[in-house]
């Protein structure tokens, strides 16, 4: 018998947020034709910004946790867009930004928080997915990540 993806959340003792009120004049996500465009959303811990600066004062294994809480985030605000994440085709592209110092290189590391419990909530072939990891002088609120994503739907 196969496991959903509500099991294998099951199975991570994860339990998916409420879509969260947009902070400033945009919308959480946009569906046009079969793709959803999620908006960023950045990192949280204890309900506040997770704030801080890989390189500095934010190691790259905390980082990759803020990056995996920032997925489970995403994966609330796809529920409410789609009423079942079951009825996701493809995790199409993540955009990862982390707030950074200018020598610090291990972004990619740090996203692969987000990309890799895609991976194990969705699967080998829906959750792999495109993507894009890019050092930034600064996030709003200070929040050490924040990450967007495109993902395809069937009806």
């Amino acid at each position: 018998m196969s496991t959903t993806v509500y099991d294998r959340l099951k199975a991570l003792a994860i339990e998916l947020p409420p879509l969260a009120v947009p902070a400033a004049a945009y919308v959480p996500f946009v569906r046009t034709g079969n793709l959803i465009f999620v908006s960023g959303h950045i990192a949280k811990k204890d309900g506040k910004s997770w704030v801080g600066q890989l390189g500095k004062d934010v190691d790259t294994a905390t980082g990759k946790l803020a990056a995996r809480a920032i997925a489970i985030d995403l994966m609330g605000t796809l529920h409410a867009a789609t009423g079942d994440l079951g009825k996701i085709k493809r995790i199409v592209k993540l955009m990862s930004l982390v707030n950074s110092t200018g020598d610090y290189t291990e972004q990619h590391l740090v996203t692969n928080g987000a990309s890799e419990l895609f991976g194990e909530v969705f699967g080998a072939e829906v959750g792999a997915h495109a993507r894009s990891a890019f050092g930034v002088a600064q996030i709003p609120t200070g929040a050490c990540v924040e990450i967007e994503c495109i993902v395809e739907v069937q009806d």
